[in-house]
């Protein structure tokens, strides 16, 4: 699934192997994002709820996390 942080950067997240995997997205460029670690127990459907736990000092008045 690809997310769009606050329309500042998009991040991917993958299930691979019981874990959740992330990656820094740029034009032709995917990233292995080592530094945001999303715990195994967190569903799918929780993901965008996560990130802005995450990143929500980067957010504006009215900003969210998008599903892309």
């Amino acid at each position: 699934m690809k997310f769009s942080i606050y329309g500042r950067f998009q991040l991917e997240v993958e299930r691979e192997d019981d874990a959740w995997a992330v990656y820094r997205l740029s034009i032709g460029l995917r990233v292995k994002a080592h530094d945001i670690v999303i715990p195994a127990e967190v569903e799918a459907t929780e993901l965008a709820v996560f990130l802005d736990d995450l990143f929500h000092e980067l957010a504006q008045p009215g900003e969210n996390i998008e599903q892309l």
